[in-house]
């Protein structure tokens, strides 16, 4: 019964250990560099799941051909606008994180943010 379960939930059960360890490598570490990847975990986590949601089984893509024309024959768009929308501004947010880490480790020789934090502390006053 429980593998079945399972089996029948596989995706949302990747998606949430995905987003897990993504999470937990946020939380857990102190380099910005592996923060970043973390956060690129759960966005994929996330991409994962909406795309998984938005697929139908024996459904076809929504392009229109010389097929069926009625809409029970496709699956909805809408999810694959998103992930899609969604991975094209991770990338720019992932980019600028990447820049905005240079500067950090050009100024303070470090990654790790609790050097960094005691640094700027020490240059305020």
């Amino acid at each position: 019964m429980l593998l079945e379960n399972l089996a029948a939930h596989l995706e949302e059960v990747v998606a949430m250990v995905l987003f897990g360890i993504g999470f937990t490598t946020l939380i857990l570490h102190r380099n910005i560099v592996k923060k970043i990847i973390g956060l690129n975990i759960m966005d994929t986590a996330v991409y994962y799941f909406l795309a998984s949601m938005g697929y139908i089984d024996g459904r076809l893509a929504p392009i229109l051909t010389d097929g069926a024309a009625e809409a029970e024959a496709y699956i909805n768009p809408i999810p694959s606008g998103l992930v899609l929308t969604g991975i094209v501004v991770s990338v720019s947010v992932t980019a600028m994180m990447l820049a905005l880490t240079v500067r950090l480790y050009r100024r303070y020789r470090t990654l790790d943010l609790d050097e960094i934090y005691l640094f700027a502390q020490k240059e305020g006053k």
